[in-house]
């Protein structure tokens, strides 16, 4: 099928320092007029919403109430719209597997049995240059069969974008870094859109850090100009939206509706939505949260998120995905009676999920594959999903969404000394150009550093650890890392956590400054 021609005046995308040769299969000619046209049409209203996100943060600094939104009753009110129904290779999604877009881990998804691989592109990779044109590259490589068993069989492809608060600085039009949404969005389905379509699926995307419907209209829009640029039918690409910031759980129903011709559905996010909390309502010390560890995810308030999620998908026909072992899994082989522990945990995560209503969920590690999905044929059996079961009994109200007090804790020394551990080692990871590492036996990514993060400022701003406590454990930290691991960059990941987490106001990401600061033009 022939690209149409990219109609209209599009000024022209430029890459930084030449270094386009290393990447020419991936950074075409065509491949780049279409990332240029998508930027020509989206980039001013992706700036006008990330205007708006800054807006309603300081409202609700100042005390502004969070709530589902008067504006679009009607949307919820009404029983009688349903997004599509579920696209080819997205029926059946009981196990779905994470993981960044290299070639070692699309080898092991295509071997692993999942039903969906979620090429990760946010929290799973560090954006370097490198990392991010070998992720592209990988992904042509799934799509044209030459890792893998290409897009007919195996599992199905669904590609993580980088959300709309980062840009690729390695890409600029008129000396303005172009979007990373789109970079990521475009080129995948440039070159692999067709493709995947042809042979019988598509081009699904999995969309984190969405905070509102207008956030999702955008994307919508961005679908459907793609679709006419590449002669793609609508509602060819399909999308599920990661609820991992509060303010989307207020609007979830609207999320979908404005996606609704190109919805998936839905995903929990358990350690994303504690990053949002703090983020969101920082000020709110009814809202601090304990230990990590004492988080779980039968919390009332991230309990009711996931009932209330449900039930959304459900009564409009969409999927409902649960997050048993998103991100910090343990590396099985680390430690036989923690695995055995660390097992049974996500295993009665997944009876939950299931049994609560959930279609399917995500683990960040094969081997945890069986465990879950055990615990969904269990409940499916032969169906391949369980979007009759609408949850009618379920009632959330605002309050409940916010109930985090139910969940408090003071945190506890140990709790500050693991978030302090976690944070440094998965910065020096994510400096050296990994998206995941292995920290005490856990896999941890950026998310577990955002988090961690988060609760270190939450702690501070609120008196519950003192500083000089904290510095302490800090330094402590940071000569363990660097005594364990010559070649690290404990320095640097010192330098970004303090900049994101011991300052008197919370960054809104430590991705943004800790990403030109230190990973632009390294590679």
């Amino acid at each position: 099928m022939a690209t149409p021609a990219l109609s209209g005046r599009v000024r022209t995308l430029s890459v930084l320092g030449g270094r386009t040769a290393p990447f020419d299969d991936v950074l075409t000619p065509a491949a780049l007029a279409f990332v240029a046209r998508l930027d020509a049409a989206f980039a001013d209203r992706r700036s006008a919403l990330l205007a708006e996100r800054r807006h309603r943060a300081a409202l609700l600094a100042r005390g502004g109430a969070l709530d589902f939104v008067p504006a679009t009753s009607a949307v919820r009110a009404d029983r009688s719209w349903r997004v599509a129904p579920p696209a080819p290779g997205l029926t059946d999604r009981r196990t779905e597997l994470t993981g960044p877009p290299d070639p070692a881990t699309a080898t092991a998804a295509a071997a692993s049995g999942a039903r969906v691989w979620t090429a990760d592109f946010t929290d799973a990779t560090a954006p370097t240059w490198h990392n991010v044109m070998e992720g592209h590259r990988t992904l042509i490589a799934v799509t044209e069969g030459r890792i893998g068993p290409g897009p007919a069989a195996g599992p199905t492809l669904v590609v993580r974008p980088r959300g709309w608060h980062l840009t690729e600085r390695h890409l600029a039009v008129d000396g303005r870094p172009v979007p990373a949404a789109l970079v990521d969005l475009g080129l995948h389905l440039f070159h692999c859109g067709r493709l995947q379509t042809a042979a019988g699926r598509g081009p699904y995307f999995s969309l984190p850090g969405v905070e509102n419907h207008l956030e999702a209209r955008l994307w919508n829009d961005v679908f459907v100009l793609a679709q006419d640029l590449l002669g793609l039918e609508r509602g060819t690409i399909r999308a599920t939206v990661t609820v991992e910031t509060v303010t989307a759980a207020f609007e979830m129903e609207e999320i979908l509706h404005e996606l609704r011709e190109h919805a998936a559905g839905l995903a929990a996010d358990h350690a994303g939505y504690l990053s949002s909390v703090v983020r969101t309502l920082p000020h709110r010390r009814g809202l601090l949260l304990p230990d990590r560890v004492k988080i779980t995810a039968t919390a009332p308030f991230l309990r009711a998120r996931t009932e209330l999620l449900v039930r959304t998908c459900h009564r409009r026909g969409a999927h409902a995905i649960g997050a048993a072992a998103v991100r910090a899994v343990p590396v099985l082989g680390h430690d036989r009676q923690a695995d055995e522990a660390a097992l049974a945990r996500i295993r009665l995560d997944a009876e939950r999920e299931a049994e609560a209503g959930f279609d399917g969920t995500r683990v960040a590690h094969p081997g945890l594959l069986p465990v879950c999905r055990t615990a969904f044929d269990a409940v499916l059996g032969d169906r391949p999903h369980q979007l009759e079961r609408t949850r009618e009994d379920v009632h959330v109200t605002a309050a409940d969404l916010l109930a985090v007090h139910r969940t408090s804790g003071r945190p506890t020394e140990q709790g500050v000394r693991a978030a302090l551990g976690t944070a440094l080692h998965c910065l020096d990871g994510w400096l050296r150009g990994h998206g995941r590492v292995v920290h005490q036996g856990r896999l941890e990514d950026a998310g577990s550093a955002e988090l961690a993060r988060c609760q270190l400022w939450q702690w501070l701003h609120h008196g519950s650890v003192p500083r000089a406590r904290v510095l302490r454990l800090l330094d402590e930290e940071s000569s363990a890392l660097a005594a364990g691991d010559p070649g690290s960059r404990w320095a640097d990941a010192r330098d970004v956590l303090v900049r994101s987490a011991l300052q008197d106001e919370l960054p809104a990401s430590f991705t943004t400054d800790a990403y030109a600061r230190y990973l632009v033009g390294r590679d």
